[in-house]
């Protein structure tokens, strides 16, 4: 029978097409045998000719209307109608022979039957040749996997999967009581609490969740309920991929930390995004970043006049420059996009690009934002954030930029680093930049951990559950807020339209999350366990390594309470202290002179007088600084 299988895809449509010559006359026969109480050889002589019409009209009708191209394994309900439409033609045709040849005594119920009977043969002969060969092409060794969602999305995920050998659906599972019991193309429904019994009989070892319409609020409340069942967790794309018929068994990937947010992004407004682009001359900083690069894309569908990009990393600005451009043609808009090798220190050059590509709006990405880095080489941290931004905002002011936007973060509040100090000052600058002037409107944009970001802990805990852990976990308290890179910078461009001059947005992040529960939560829905004194067989241990050089246990967004709603509802106005222009000009130089002479213990003095709030974690830990006094 393999052999059979494996021949040529002409040498089977023949076979098929034999099996139909013989087959079809029979059943022209039985229905002569069911239409007549008794049957004799005269009887059967007379429909003589119409027997052995069948074949030589039925055969070339199926040719012509494909029924032998459709391949058997893949048939689906589809194939009944070109069945009923061939058999209806075979039919017709044999009753028109009929009429031509002037035949007596012809039953018109004979046609009834075998029309019927017919349909019948060549329906189900298809769906048992696909059954057969469907088990005979399982995969003995394929992942036993149940699909939660017995829907259209999880009907149209059970055929993608029978054409594959990898995964094999042994069952589907849905929270809709009437539907327990049923069964939805040869595969069971079961409910959730069955999930022990399928490991337990089936082997199972995976859920596929294909829910691609439900709320990120409904969808954690699943994944809530199939966590405590250990089981490997998996997410089909979203209800747009199904909607264009893109559903592939490849686009099946692992949950991410959005789905266990259970936070539904706010749509946003179409009107804010394009106030300050839209047929615009707009400059990103920090162009290759994780934000920056998310902002460009973002940027470009609202269709600017320009895009300028500036980047220090080469490689990173070759990467966007060209995904861009790419973007570009695929959308078919008109705009410049121009990348700038360069760094926010040249001034001679910021002014040349600000002033001849009359640049109107600028969104300040560029920053160093890695705690530990920064605190272990704190004069770079506070010449690139600092005075990177002091030089980058003179530019601006200087060359007519009508809006410029900050990127900043929830660690510049209270911060307990350099890095988050840093972003403070800046602030601080830009602040003083908005009273001091008219002619640029500037504001800050503050806001937690975005989920992919270089550095970001999700990848990292994936990546050593993958190479069978340990997780390496700072502290078992330590508290973030998170949102995904996308919305971050849709609300970043919304903030930015709706500056007055100096304002401090503040996004809603939603509820902060204990990253040791993030982390227990990888683990459980990759279907393992946290080995701990009361599970010392679990498979992945979670090691405290203790904080970092200036990292805090929690993040907040607000310096006091002084906050205001927006129009926007994920977007809040934050009244902070400022310095007055004078006497941060004078600390700024004091603060400059200061990093020339690598004079640390004065830095670190001058950075708590600019930023009252910063209380240092952690001594100095610059290395220079801590060789030097070991010497």
């Amino acid at each position: 029978m393999h052999s059979l299988v494996n021949l040529p895809r002409l040498h089977k449509q023949m076979i098929a097409g034999v099996v139909d010559a013989i087959f079809l006359p029979l059943a022209f026969i039985l229905a002569i045998l069911t239409r007549y109480e008794s049957v004799n050889i005269e009887l059967l002589k007379h429909y003589g000719w119409l027997i052995c019409a069948v074949p030589l009209f039925a055969i070339p009708i199926f040719i012509k209307i494909g029924l032998y191209r459709a391949v058997i394994r893949y048939i689906d309900h589809k194939m009944v109608s070109v069945v009923v439409i061939g058999v209806t033609l075979s039919v017709l045709a044999l009753a028109f022979l009929s009429f031509m040849l002037q035949l007596t005594a012809i039953s018109r119920a004979v046609f009834v039957i075998y029309w019927s009977g017919a349909i019948l043969y060549v329906g189900a002969s298809r769906l048992a040749a696909r059954a057969y060969l469907g088990g005979m092409r399982r995969n003995p060794n394929a992942i036993k996997i149940a699909i939660y969602g017995a829907g259209t999305a999880g009907m149209q995920l059970a055929n993608a999967l029978r054409a594959g050998h990898e995964l094999d659906c042994i069952a589907f599972i849905d929270d809709n009581r009437a539907m327990h019991g049923s069964s939805i193309a040869g595969i069971k429904v079961y409910a959730v609490e069955a999930i022990p019994q399928l490991v337990k009989n089936f082997g199972m070892k995976e859920v596929l969740l294909a829910l691609p319409s439900v709320s990120k609020a409904k969808q954690k409340q699943i994944l809530d309920q199939l966590e405590m069942y250990k089981v490997r967790v998996k997410v089909t794309p979203s209800i747009k991929s199904l909607i264009n018929g893109e559903l592939r068994v490849q686009d099946i990937r692992d949950v991410e930390i959005e789905d266990l947010l259970g936070r539904d992004q706010v749509e946003p407004d179409e009107a804010l995004l394009a106030i300050c682009i839209t047929d615009k001359n707009v400059l990103v900083s920090g162009a290759g970043g994780s934000i920056g690069s998310e902002l460009c894309r973002q940027i470009l569908r609202q269709n600017p006049k320009s895009l300028m990009l500036l980047e220090m990393s080469e490689f990173s600005l070759y990467s966007i420059e060209q995904e861009l451009s790419a973007l570009r043609d695929q959308m078919k808009i008109a705009c410049d996009i121009k990348p700038f090798l360069g760094s926010i220190h040249d001034s001679a050059k910021l002014d040349k690009i600000f002033r001849g590509f009359q640049i109107d709006t600028v969104y300040h990405a560029a920053a160093y934002k890695h705690v530990p880095l920064v605190e272990h080489n704190p004069i770079e941290g506070i010449r690139n954030n600092v005075f990177g931004t002091f030089k980058l905002a003179q530019a601006a002011i200087d060359a007519g930029v009508k809006q410029f936007v900050l990127i900043s973060t929830d660690k510049a509040v209270r911060p307990t680093n350099v890095m988050g100090a840093t972003k403070r000052l800046a602030e601080l600058i830009l602040q003083a930049n908005a009273r001091r002037q008219s002619r640029t409107r500037f504001c800050m944009v503050r806001f937690g951990n975005v989920l992919g970001s270089s550095g970001s802990v999700v990848p990292l805990f994936r990546k050593q559950i993958m190479q069978g852990g340990p997780i390496t976990l700072t502290h078992s308290e330590i508290t973030r807020y998170f949102m995904t890179i996308p919305e971050a910078a849709q609300l970043v461009l919304q903030a930015g339209a709706m500056g007055q001059g100096g304002d401090v947005f503040v996004l809603d992040m939603g509820e902060p999350v204990r990253i040791i529960d993030l982390a227990r939560r990888m683990v459980h829905l990759c279907g393992l366990e946290v080995k701990s004194s009361d599970h010392p067989e679990g498979t992945i241990e979670i090691r405290e390594v203790g904080l970092r050089p200036g990292e805090k246990l929690y993040e907040e967004l607000l310096i006091g309470d002084n906050v205001e709603r927006t129009t926007h509802p994920l977007i809040m106005r934050a009244q902070e202290a400022e310095l007055a222009w004078s006497d941060l000009l004078v600390a700024l130089e004091e603060l400059d002179q200061a990093c020339s002479d690598f004079a640390y213990e004065k830095v670190r003095s001058l950075i708590q007088q600019l930023v009252v709030e910063y209380q240092p974690q952690c001594g100095i830990e610059d290395f220079i600084w801590q060789m030097k006094n070991k010497a």
